[in-house]
């Protein structure tokens, strides 16, 4: 019976496979749109896109941004500025891409633009620290996709949330994680509302990668000030050594278990624009797979423990 069951395990994984291989034709004729492409995730996905044939539309906060990346790509990529936090920014680049698409629709929306915010106790913030990452990270991505979505509906086409592991497990206080957690819910709901319309709508969970959201040097000088700032009383509670070894917690955690290599998110992007059936979810980077996301199924109690105790960076030591 042992014997039946790996053999349907097998079949049924080699089915997988050649269905997730498989490929949609022409895209010369499509048109994709990426918010965040200064840096990072969003710059290097506007490249490999150009080089596969699309038309990439590029979303840039800075015009040195803008800039540095029309060097790097071909003819057909075109940018356009965007602050995603702005109502009328996004309605500008909704303009722009209506003219640049005309009536083909857009194929293709990857919402990746991020901040991380401060990451430190709750008791040490104030409200607009939870508001900025969660207009960049959240509101700022739903209303590009309400403002896109008849586009995207005229073309049948796609969308893409780039979300992130911690958008299932909160490790400290700050606007990142709630930003994330309501990401994961917005995806949700999308996809569910436009499956009958033929879009597709992919979540892309990346691991800990070495971006200017995990910039230690930044994270440090802010959690500084912050706690210069705090009342004599809250520095007590915490203990004069707290923020230092707090601070050499976080970079020992992004030093053992961030990637270098983007191209693993890339390609999840890539894939979710370009695979006859794309994937509901993707995750991308070995912590993603084999830490964080199976942390997210154990008992609350167990996964706070190995929070606390710092166990994520002791299971990674080797």
């Amino acid at each position: 019976m042992f014997a039946y069951f790996l053999c349907f395990l097998l079949i049924w994984f080699l089915c997988w496979w050649k269905r997730d291989k498989l490929k949609i034709e022409k895209l010369s004729d499509k048109y994709v749109f990426i918010t965040g492409c200064d840096t990072g995730f969003g710059n290097l996905a506007a490249k490999v896109l150009d080089i596969d044939g699309f038309w990439v539309l590029a979303g840039c906060l800075t015009e040195e941004g803008a800039q540095d990346l029309k060097k790097k790509t071909s003819s057909r990529l075109k940018t356009i500025p965007l602050d995603i936090t702005k109502s009328d920014s996004i309605k500008n680049a909704t303009d722009q891409i209506k003219m640049e698409v005309g009536n083909r629709g857009l194929w293709g929306l990857i919402n990746n633009a991020g901040i991380a915010g401060i990451l430190c106790p709750t008791d040490w913030l104030r409200i607009e620290h939870f508001r900025r990452p969660i207009e960049v990270n959240l509101l700022g991505p739903i209303e590009v996709t309400l403002k896109l979505l008849p586009l995207i509906k005229k073309a049948r086409g796609r969308i893409v949330n780039v979300s992130s592991v911690l958008g299932r497990i909160a490790l400290c206080g700050g606007g990142y994680f709630p930003s994330k957690f309501g990401m994961e819910a917005f995806n949700d709901s999308l996809r569910r509302d436009m499956k009958s319309f033929g879009i597709n709508i992919s979540c892309i969970e990346p691991g800990i990668f070495e971006t200017k959201l995990t910039d230690c040097s930044l994270q440090r000088q802010e959690k500084q000030r912050l706690w210069d700032n705090l009342p004599p009383d809250v520095k007590k509670q915490y203990g004069e050594d707290f923020l230092i070894q707090s601070d050499t917690k976080q970079e020992k955690l992004v030093k053992k278990l961030s990637s270098t290599d983007l191209s693993l998110v890339v390609w999840c992007m890539e894939h979710a624009l370009t695979a006859k059936y794309p994937r509901t979810r993707y995750s991308a980077g070995i912590d993603a797979k084999l830490l964080w996301i199976p942390m997210t199924y154990l008992p609350t109690f167990a996964a706070d423990y190995l929070l606390a105790k710092d166990a994520v960076i002791d299971l990674n030591a080797v």
